[in-house]
């Protein structure tokens, strides 16, 4: 049996969830952060502004990720065919991804439903109006309270963290892997 995911206060009902989730490959994130480490990017819902720019982040991105021996998986909790749309736009459709429609996974991160304040506030209202231009816009397709994070395991632990502090924060992908 490969290690578990290690958290503080990690509790049986956490590790539960964790081996429940897998990826679409039926591979597990502990699994997958024994061969090398693992960027676990959790996404909003497939018509948030900032999810789609996650994704463009990590198109972009994604060469200079993996050439640092860093292989990336996503999290979404939305209609399967919306998201995977996304992602097939955004030509990530070899990505590891994992749907938590219940979003067990996320909690199990430690990732919490923001606040008013966190999805409307001023940042992502300017960020929704400047990206619709490039973006286009979308339709809500999950839980739009889901606050996003971004995790870099390795060895089955979590060596860095981001957290959104609001749902407009953008990640620096390139500097978690390092």
């Amino acid at each position: 049996m490969a290690k578990r995911l290690q958290f503080v206060g990690n509790s049986s009902a956490v590790a539960s969830v964790l081996d429940r989730c897998l990826t679409q490959r039926g591979e597990r994130i502990a699994d997958l952060s024994i061969a090398s480490p693992v960027l676990v990017v959790f996404l909003r819902h497939a018509g948030c502004i900032s999810c789609r720019e996650a994704l463009w982040d990590l198109s972009r991105m994604r060469t200079a990720i993996e050439q640092r021996g860093t292989r990336i998986v996503l999290v979404h909790m939305g209609d399967g065919k919306r998201v995977e749309r996304a992602i097939d736009k955004y030509k990530l459709s070899l990505i590891d991804r994992i749907s938590d429609s219940t979003q067990e996974l996320y909690r199990a991160f430690g990732l919490e439903l923001g606040r008013i304040l966190q999805l409307l506030g001023p940042k992502l209202l300017w960020r929704t109006f400047a990206g619709v231009a490039r973006y286009g816009i979308g339709l809500v397709s999950a839980d739009p309270s889901q606050m996003p994070g971004v995790f870099l395991i390795e060895q089955s632990t979590i060596i860095r963290r981001f957290r959104h502090r609001t749902a407009a924060d953008r990640p620096d992908y390139l500097a978690l892997c390092e």
